[in-house]
């Protein structure tokens, strides 16, 4: 764990938001975040701090090459360094797991520990360099503006993807006033509520199901464990992306917008426009496109789709489940988009909105289990488990607290964007209800020990 959240919330970030405040001119402030940054990263893997810097310098340099003679030159080593950085760290141990189970061999694995947000800092690299060779303007000749961009602390280990350009202006003169300071605060404390209160709460139901043996899961409780990991893992990472949005408009950055309420979409490809859109748009950008997107026949752009969706699952994690997981989806954009599905009478429909929650909520069981047996296992209780299984009901059963079943209520609504109509305009009220959010959370980190950090492994 990069910082414990305690640490984080009440130590950490005030020293850097008062120092911030403190600082004149924009060179001390970049110079300060900086530090900051990289001191957040060293707290948890100071083992790795140097491959991060060496990642940076490396799309720095390439970025000199892609902006002068040897663009193209630039662009191979920093795709081949970022890959190589991937290959080594992340699936080196997956792909060697493979070959033996394959072939029967026992070769022995690296046991390299996976660097955190490494997923993250590549990609964000990756892009600067590739936007550089399209556009030479966009080139920055500082290292240590590379570096802030790449490494700024909000979002270096859990996103959102941010491309230079939507930064570049902030990064060399930037402003802050109280209303935008106020609006980050919230948000931010929207998003650690977020994760505290209501991701960990539907977590602790979801391991409850996953952790159940294959015969004792009927099919109330794999529903109920697939629906929570479905609220988990939006509400872990949406949380996440709200508070570094809202973390830069404290420090006068300003972040795109990660997720647009995915789980009212009517169709896939939909959800695709709303979920993660800073890693959608990155593939779209930088694999879709490059490869031919949709200009080279229908034939072919399926083909382009599925070798997306494979991307996106690897990248997730370095498991067959995940692969599997962008795959599933890849094979529903494509039904999508042949014809196969009646996808026209679906927008805007409850049947769509229906149709599509099953494909996600079932890929994200994929996604969840730990092997691909049990996910079998869970998906033979969720459609044939019509036994009662007394053990798994029981265990199902002994979380369904009063609290809880508030907070299902709550995550549910949220979910959907009928949750805008009941946002306080009263700027009054809406301090007041952040206020209330951070003593609720302040005292879920004092009581609590559950605290799962899902996107960190990415």
């Amino acid at each position: 764990m990069v910082f414990s959240s305690a640490i984080f919330l009440f130590v950490f970030l005030p020293a850097v938001f008062l120092l911030d405040r403190l600082a004149r001119g924009v060179r001390l402030k970049n110079a300060l975040l900086l530090a900051a940054s990289l001191i957040f990263y060293a707290f948890g893997q100071p083992v790795y701090l140097p491959l991060l810097l060496v990642s940076v310098l490396l799309n720095y340099l390439c970025g000199l090459l892609a902006a002068g003679r040897y663009p193209r030159l630039g662009v191979g080593i920093a795709v081949a360094g970022g890959i190589g950085m991937l290959a080594v760290y992340k699936y080196a141990d997956f792909a060697i797991g493979t070959v033996n189970s394959l072939f029967g061999l026992s070769l022995p694995l690296t046991g390299i520990a996976l660097p955190i947000g490494i997923s993250f800092f590549t990609f964000q690299g990756l892009s600067y360099v590739i936007d550089v060779y399209r556009d030479r303007t966009l080139v920055s000749r500082s290292f240590s503006k590379v570096l802030l961009y790449i490494s700024y602390f909000p979002q270096l280990i859990a996103g959102p993807i941010v491309k230079y350009h939507d930064i570049e202006k902030e990064i060399d003169a930037r402003h802050t006033t109280p209303q935008e300071t106020a609006l980050g605060i919230r948000r931010f404390i929207c998003g650690l509520a977020k994760k505290l209160l209501v991701s960990n709460a539907m977590g602790q139901m979801a391991d409850t199901v996953f952790a159940l043996p294959a015969g004792e899961i009927g099919m109330f409780a794999a529903w109920t464990g697939a629906v929570c990991y479905t609220l988990q893992i939006y509400f872990d990472f949406s949380g996440y992306s709200d508070m570094a949005i809202g973390m830069g408009h404290m420090f006068g950055f300003h972040f795109l917008e990660n997720f647009n309420y995915p789980y009212a979409s009517t169709t896939i490809k939909e959800f695709w426009r709303r979920w993660h859109i800073s890693l959608s748009t990155w593939f779209r950008d930088y694999l879709y496109i490059p490869l031919g997107g949709n200009r080279k026949g229908r034939g072919r752009t399926w083909v382009n789709r599925f070798l997306v969706f494979f991307a996106t699952g690897l990248w997730h994690g370095a498991s067959w489940n995940f692969v599997l997981w962008g795959l599933w989806h890849g094979l529903f954009s494509v039904l999508e988009d042949c014809g196969a599905l009646p996808v026209k009478r679906f927008k805007g429909r409850l049947t769509g909105r229906v149709y599509t929650l099953l494909v996600v909520v079932l890929g994200f069981t994929l996604f969840r289990a730990d092997t691909l047996a049990q996910a079998g296992a869970m998906f033979a209780a969720m459609f044939t488990g019509i036994g009662l299984e007394w053990a798994g009901t029981a265990a199902v059963c002994a979380r369904l607290t009063p609290v809880f079943l508030l907070t299902l209520a709550f995550a549910l609504a949220l979910s959907f964007p009928v949750s805008k109509r009941f946002q306080p305009k009263n700027d009054t009220v809406t301090l007041a209800g952040a206020l209330v959010l951070l003593v609720l959370c302040m005292f879920n980190l004092s009581a609590g020990t559950f605290n799962p950090f899902i996107y960190f492994r990415f």
